[in-house]
């Protein structure tokens, strides 16, 4: 412990812009309980060897837990083999083997992977394809991308255009891509607060769709971006039959449907993504987190075989997209997510979260009656507690609660006044129980 903050206690805080973060508060009180200097299993160490339990997983990327030796070893075989190889007109073996592993764990005819190094990368790279894939088919007046109100797709300009939080997008609007609008979002206190699972109300608001539709015309429409579950914004959860109508609206008007799932993909949900869980095909999925636990940056897009096939046009010689990164299926990622696919297949991943989901699932309900709580929301391993926020100051209630759930040793996630949780999969019923009773005492603590 002396070791640790000795370490730590001649640290510069200026030269670091912090993401995502509120970093003159985080700099002014130099919080030694929010620096982490290790992880393993289902905890991180502070550089004050405090234990934090890791109630979101990382961010929602290790679903394992931290340190799993199959992963890191597998890693470090990796490295001292190649540490880089390009994919640009050559390509290594265990990069196609992993596409092929994804794509035999993916629904229907999603059999064509691209690789890209995030979750904001493999947004944008499936919003080009969807672009792409109409240009191709002759119909190149399709261009307009739908999202959806409070939705996230990541960081990049596609993304923040189909995005919805308003945070993210108010200061770059000059840069947004023209000519995308949004669905309304499906949270309604109202009409669904304290549902456990998917809410029976809202599925009617998919036919907002049918409204963009009329305004704009189908024939200007390329896709429609969702995610199943909007995990940024607090655990939304998609009403019954809601996807479905969404399915149904886009093969009518011939509009691709991506589902984002690079928080609900590789078994937080109970199945191996979202799309099976929920039971609806799209056409193109995104990836990244849970593929590789978190463990090197990695990503991608899943495409059905019918959009790949409208690229291979052309002499064979000819690139048919013009599109990729350096990084992409990076040797140690993908070395990575095939030591990460061992272990969800082995040890039934998707199957263990959907029955730690079920004790997660009672335990944040029992949390309805406690101070402040206006809504409690869950779906598969994943849940999130609402809190009404203090007058005029938005948010700051749930940082409140951050930091006194530190103090009695978990990390939370909060996004305005929401606390999401996602626990990794390796999580024990009595730490679950305990992860529950610290939230239940943090939020009295903060009344």
């Amino acid at each position: 412990m002396t070791d640790s903050v000795s370490a730590t206690s001649d640290l510069n805080f200026d030269p670091l812009w912090m993401p995502f973060t509120h970093n003159r508060y985080f700099k002014k009180h130099r919080p030694l309980d929010r620096l982490l200097v290790g992880a393993k299993g289902a905890y991180y160490t502070t550089s004050e060897g405090q234990q934090l339990f890791d109630s979101l997983s990382g961010l929602w990327c290790s679903a394992l837990g931290h340190g799993d030796p199959r992963i890191a070893d597998a890693v470090k075989r990796q490295v001292d083999v190649a540490d880089f190889i390009p994919g640009f007109q050559i390509g290594a073996p265990d990069n196609f083997r992993l596409a092929e592993r994804i794509a035999r764990l993916a629904p229907d005819d999603l059999n064509r992977v691209f690789f890209t190094n995030s979750g904001s990368e493999a947004v944008d790279t499936a919003l080009k394809i969807a672009v792409g894939y109409h240009r191709l088919r002759g119909e190149a007046s399709r261009t307009r991308i739908i999202g959806r109100e409070k939705g996230y797709h990541g960081v990049g300009i596609g993304g923040i255009s189909a995005g919805g939080m308003v945070a993210n997008r108010k200061m770059f609007a000059p840069m947004m891509l023209p000519g995308t609008d949004h669905l309304p979002h499906t949270h309604s206190l109202e009409h669904m607060a304290f549902s456990r699972g998917q809410p029976a109300w809202g599925a009617h608001l998919a036919d907002e769709l049918e409204r963009l539709v009329a305004l704009h015309d189908a024939s200007t429409i390329a896709a429609v971006i969702v995610e199943p579950m909007q995990g940024s914004v607090g655990v939304v959860v998609p009403p019954v039959g809601y996807l479905q109508k969404l399915r149904e609206i886009c093969t009518k008007h011939g509009i691709l449907l991506i589902f984002d799932e690079v928080i609900t993909g590789f078994g937080r949900m109970g199945d191996w993504f979202g799309a099976q869980a929920f039971g609806v095909t799209p056409d193109l999925i995104t990836f990244a987190k849970a593929v590789n636990n978190g463990t090197v940056p990695m990503g991608g897009v899943i495409a059905r075989q019918g959009i790949y096939d409208a690229f291979m046009q052309g002499p064979e010689y000819a690139v048919e997209l013009f599109h990729g990164y350096t990084y992409s299926g990076h040797p140690l990622a993908v070395a990575a997510a095939h030591a990460t696919l061992d272990i969800l297949e082995a040890d039934s991943v998707p199957a263990r979260f959907a029955a730690l989901g079920r004790q997660l699932e009672d335990g944040v309900h029992s949390l309805r009656d406690e101070p402040n709580v206006i809504d409690v929301r869950n779906v598969g391993c994943a849940a999130a507690v609402e809190l009404s926020p203090l007058p005029g100051q938005p948010g700051l209630r749930a940082i409140r609660l951050f930091e006194d759930a530190l103090k009695r040793g978990v990390l939370l996630r909060f996004t305005g006044d929401a606390i999401a949780l996602a626990p990794p999969v390796i999580s024990t019923p009595a730490e679950i129980d305990r992860l529950i009773e610290t939230l239940r005492a943090s939020i009295r603590a903060v009344a």
